[in-house]
């Protein structure tokens, strides 16, 4: 028999209620969501028993009790959280869901279950079906009807703006420390503060903004999670993130969620699936689509199409995003893909040129793409060991130990198992020759002394 429910019982017993009056608060929470709900006291009666009840049952609890107390209430303080985790299916999150009420529900449940880092998220892979089934949904689905709501919290312009500055200080935590730095951080805010606006009381332009904010943070949490190393994860902040973005009828941001989806399938060998998806991405937005966000997104394809092997598409995608590139002005896109430049687009065509093999020209393209100016390591550690990699191909061992010596400096303030990944590689490109070099030998023994090479190397 399941434990005593200490928790809610004490929160009962605050808020004044009884199993009846509870019962009564509890359908009504329901009837608040959009959602019909059967519910007496002997239900509640079975919860202080220990029994969790399902679906959305227990956020229905928290809701009731939190309007009854006038302060927020999670899962976790009625006592059911860690069950509600147990109970996690390997699906939660994989689903382009059809309004957007069950998408914040999903994302609740995902915060949650991020949080305690439940089992069947971490130890899953990406799946290829849920990338192409979200994508077909988004490219094909309707406008969302409007997003005018009724909760008990006002929520106007000012809490937008707090969304997207504080999304903003953890994009830079990101790029200066690595996802791995403040990603549970985010998720912990998201979870925390976020949930209870999405169920507020707002108008339908004020929650469209807030919807797009909303996915804007979402894309950041996939990327910091892409880069933790936590794939099944971040695919499924990305797909929330994309639906998000369809209830903001935000298509330019889809676009861009797609694009990241495009990159992590890359990193993750999916090279088919990435080019599917930057395709996508440029598709979806259409004519609203411009010349920045046009460059990033062909830049995406080339990178797939380079380790494809395909040559010519690789070349033909880079050279439009060049010159989609030198199209942009000040206001042409949306300020997030601001960061994308001709530093951006060079290091994209140096990962490129290096997995077509074509040493010469990415270490030629590779010298414009570091920023230098502390803000963005990770960034500028990637260039750096594409660089040192393209030097070692062609045979300039001494040259490429000393840049990838200064990659691992980079790399010594990140937590990035993406920038574990490059030294890996850069390990398994030095072969046995090298290895015999007096170069190799003076450089490994200073290599050893840094962290990224020592995660590598015992991976």
């Amino acid at each position: 028999m399941a434990d005593r429910n200490a928790r809610l019982a004490a929160l009962m017993q605050e808020a004044d209620f009884s199993n009846k009056s509870l019962a009564r608060a509890v359908v009504a929470a329901a009837v608040r969501s959009g959602e019909d709900a059967t519910c007496d006291h002997t239900y509640v009666t079975r919860w202080l028993k220990g029994s969790i009840p399902r679906g959305n049952m227990p956020q229905f609890i928290a809701d009731a009790i939190g309007t009854k107390l006038g302060r927020h209430i999670t899962i976790d303080d009625t006592g059911m959280g860690d069950a509600a985790v147990s109970a996690v299916q390997p699906d939660l999150g994989l689903e382009f869901a059809g309004d957007p009420e069950a998408t914040a529900k999903t994302l609740a449940d995902l915060w949650r279950a991020d949080l305690a880092e439940a089992k069947p998220l971490v130890r899953a892979l990406p799946d290829s079906a849920a990338w192409n089934t979200a994508t077909l949904r988004w490219l094909v689905a309707p406008p969302d009807v409007e997003l005018t709501r009724t909760g008990n919290r006002a929520i106007g312009t000012v809490d937008v703006e707090m969304v997207r500055s504080t999304a903003e200080a953890f994009s830079m935590l990101d790029g200066k420390f690595g996802g791995g730095h403040a990603r549970r951080a985010l998720i912990q805010y998201l979870h925390t503060d976020v949930r209870p606006m999405l169920g507020g009381q707002y108008s339908d332009t004020v929650g469209k903004q807030l919807h797009s904010a909303v996915a804007e943070a979402l894309l950041l949490a996939g990327w910091m999670s892409y880069d933790s190393g936590l794939h099944s994860i971040a695919q499924r902040y990305f797909i929330q993130a994309l639906r998000m973005a369809q209830t903001a009828a935000d298509r330019l941001l889809g676009g861009s969620v797609l694009s990241a989806m495009s990159h992590q399938a890359t990193f993750m060998g999916r090279y088919q699936d990435a080019v599917t998806l930057a395709r996508a991405a440029c598709a979806g937005p259409a004519a609203a689509l411009g010349p920045t966000m046009a460059a990033q997104f062909r830049a995406m394809e080339a990178r797939a199409l380079a380790r494809l092997g395909d040559e010519r598409g690789c070349d033909l995608a880079l050279v439009d995003a060049e010159r989609k590139l030198d199209q942009r002005t000040a206001d042409s896109d949306p300020p997030y893909i601001a960061y994308f430049d001709e530093v951006e687009l060079a290091a994209e065509i140096g990962h490129c040129f290096r997995d077509l093999r074509r040493s010469v020209e990415a270490t030629a393209r590779g010298t414009g793409s570091i920023f230098g100016d502390g803000m963005n390591n990770r960034s500028d550690f990637f260039a750096t060991m594409v660089l040192a990699e393209a030097y070692l191909n062609q045979g300039e061992i001494g040259r490429s130990f000393e840049i990838a010596m200064s990659a691992l400096g980079l790399g010594e303030g990140l937590k990035s198992e993406r920038c574990v990944q490059y030294v890996r590689e850069f390990q398994g490109c030095v072969t046995n020759h090298m290895r015999r070099a007096a170069e190799f030998r003076d450089f490994a023994e200073q290599a050893r002394a840094f962290r990224l090479w020592q995660q590598a190397a015992a991976a």
